[in-house]
C-alpha cells in the first residue's frame, strides 16, 4: 500500500475543527487519508462566546472541548503546538518550540510533512499601531485573554468593596473600543453582571453609580454591518441601559489614564478593552512567498486555494476570499467559516480522487446581536423574501441556533441535544455568574 495523502490543517478554531472532524469522518475514518490538526492550545471554545467568557457568564471550562479527545472520536490526529514558518520546497511546517508557564520546554521545534495544507489560524485584534494599546488594553482573542479580563474585573469589585475610602470616579469604569458585535455584546453582558455581583455580596458597590459602561466607536453609527434601523435599536436599549456611547471618536493613544480620541475628547476607564478591527496572525505576512493583503491575510481564489500554490488553502478569518465582482472579500463571521469548512471538506475528498476543486460563494445569512437578557435583535437573510428584521425571542432562539449548527458539526445532533439539556439543568445549581 502506497503512502497516504497527508492534510495538515494548521488552527483549530471554528473553520478547522470543523473541517479536521468532516474529514476525519469521511477520509480518515476509511483509511483513504491521513488527517492531522495543529494547534497552540489544548481546548477549544467557540470564539463568538468569547464576551460571556470576559464577562463571566459562561464558564470556560463548562463548554470548551478537548482537541485529543474530538481527534480520538473523529478519526484525525492532534499536534500541540504553533506553526511559525513553511517551507514550500519540501512541503513542510515549522513549529515552535511549545513551553510551560515557567518557560520550560516542553516540546521542541518540530516539522511536518504535508501533500495539501489548510490555514484557518483565525484572527487576532488589530490595533492599528496606535500608541499605548498593547501595554494598557485587554483583548478577547483567546480564551486565556477573556479569562484574564473577567479576573481583573472581578479583582476590581473585591479591592473597591473592601477599601477603606470612598469609590474613586472611574475606578471601576470600563471602556470599549469598538462597536461591532463582540463590543456591544461584552457591554450589555457587563452591565448585567456588574449588578449580579454585586447582588452576591458586593453591596458596598452600588452599580448605578459607581460602574460606568463606554462604547466608543470611529464611525458614525454603532454595529455598521446590520441595517440602520437596527443599529438605532441597539442604541436605544444601550442608552436605556445607561452604557456611554461615544461615535465619531477615532481613538489616537491609550494611557493608563483612559482613552484619548482625535477630537481631545479623555474618556477615563480603569479597564480598557480592544475590539476594534482584526487582521491574520503576523507570521503569515508574505510567508514562503504566498500573497498576502494589508491584513496579512492569505489571498485566496474561490477554490479557497492561495493564489500561488493549489497545494496550500486559507479558510476563515485568515483568507482574504473574492465575494463579488466588485473586489470585496468575504466577511469574517462565523458563518463564512462553517461554510468554507463545508465547501472545503468536500474538495479535499475530491483531490484524493484526482477532481478539480469546488468554488465557495458565500450566502449571508444574515447577522444578530444579543444584548445579553435584555434583548437580542437582528436580520435574516432568505433568498425570496429578503431581508427580514426580528427581535426578541425568536432573534434569540435563532441566534442560539448557530451555536447549536456548531456544536453539531463537531458532535452530531444527538449529543448536542444533550449537551444543551444538561447545560439547562445546571442553570439551577451554579450562580448565574462566575465568581472565581
Amino acid at each position: 500500500m502506497g503512502k497516504l495523502h497527508h492534510i495538515i490543517i494548521a488552527g483549530g478554531g471554528a473553520a478547522g475543527l470543523e473541517l479536521a472532524t468532516q474529514l476525519g469522518k469521511k477520509l480518515g475514518k476509511k483509511g483513504l487519508a491521513e488527517i492531522t490538526l495543529i494547534d497552540a492550545s489544548r481546548t477549544h471554545i467557540w470564539k463568538p462566546l468569547l464576551h460571556e467568557v470576559a464577562a463571566g457568564t459562561l464558564d470556560s471550562s463548562e463548554d470548551e472541548l478537548e482537541y485529543l479527545a474530538q481527534a480520538r472520536w473523529n478519526h484525525f490526529r492532534y499536534r500541540l503546538g504553533r506553526v511559525v514558518g513553511l517551507d514550500r520546497e519540501r512541503k513542510e511546517v515549522l513549529l515552535a518550540p511549545t513551553l510551560d508557564d515557567a518557560g520550560v520546554e516542553i516540546i521542541p521545534e518540530r516539522r511536518f510533512c504535508y501533500d495539501t495544507l489548510v490555514f484557518a489560524v483565525g484572527s487576532l485584534s488589530n490595533d492599528f499601531g496606535i500608541p499605548g494599546v498593547q501595554q494598557h488594553c485587554l483583548f478577547l482573542d483567546s480564551t486565556e485573554q477573556a479569562e484574564r479580563f473577567q479576573q481583573n474585573l472581578l479583582n476590581s469589585m473585591l479591592r473597591a468593596h473592601t477599601q477603606d475610602r470612598p469609590i474613586e470616579p472611574g475606578q471601576l469604569d470600563v471602556a470599549i473600543v469598538g462597536a461591532g458585535a463582540t463590543g456591544v455584546e461584552l457591554a450589555a453582558q457587563l452591565h448585567h453582571v456588574t449588578r449580579l455581583v454585586s447582588a452576591y455580596g458586593l453591596d458596598t458597590i452600588d452599580p448605578a453609580k459607581d460602574i460606568r459602561m463606554h462604547i466608543v466607536e470611529a464611525g458614525p453609527n454603532i454595529l455598521p454591518a446590520l441595517p440602520l434601523s437596527l443599529s438605532n435599536a441597539v442604541m436605544r436599549e444601550l442608552n436605556r441601559l445607561g452604557v456611554a456611547v461615544h461615535v465619531n471618536q477615532r481613538v489616537v493613544e491609550v494611557s493608563e489614564r483612559g482613552i484619548v480620541s482625535a477630537s481631545g475628547i479623555v474618556i477615563p476607564a480603569a479597564i480598557k478593552v480592544w475590539a476594534a478591527g482584526i487582521k491574520a496572525p503576523a507570521f503569515l505576512k508574505d510567508i514562503a512567498g504566498l500573497e498576502t493583503n494589508r491584513m496579512d491575510q492569505l489571498v485566496v481564489r474561490r477554490t479557497l486555494q492561495c493564489t500561488r500554490d493549489d497545494d496550500i488553502f486559507a479558510i476563515g478569518d485568515c483568507a482574504a476570499c473574492p465575494m463579488d465582482e466588485m473586489g470585496n472579500n468575504v466577511p469574517p463571521r462565523a458563518q463564512a467559516a462553517h461554510q468554507q469548512a463545508s465547501i472545503l471538506s468536500r474538495t479535499l475528498a475530491r483531490r484524493i480522487r484526482d477532481k478539480p476543486p469546488l468554488e465557495y460563494t458565500y450566502t449571508d445569512f444574515g447577522s444578530l446581536v444579543a444584548l445579553g437578557k435584555y434583548s437580542t435583535v437582528g436580520n435574516l437573510m432568505g433568498g425570496i423574501a429578503g431581508s427580514m428584521m426580528i427581535s426578541g425571542l425568536i432573534a434569540r432562539l435563532v441566534y442560539l441556533m448557530l451555536y447549536k449548527m456548531h456544536q453539531a458539526a463537531l458532535y452530531g445532533w444527538p449529543r448536542a441535544v444533550l449537551i444543551t439539556l444538561l447545560h439547562f439543568l445546571r442553570r439551577g445549581i451554579d450562580p448565574q455568574v462566575k465568581l472565581h
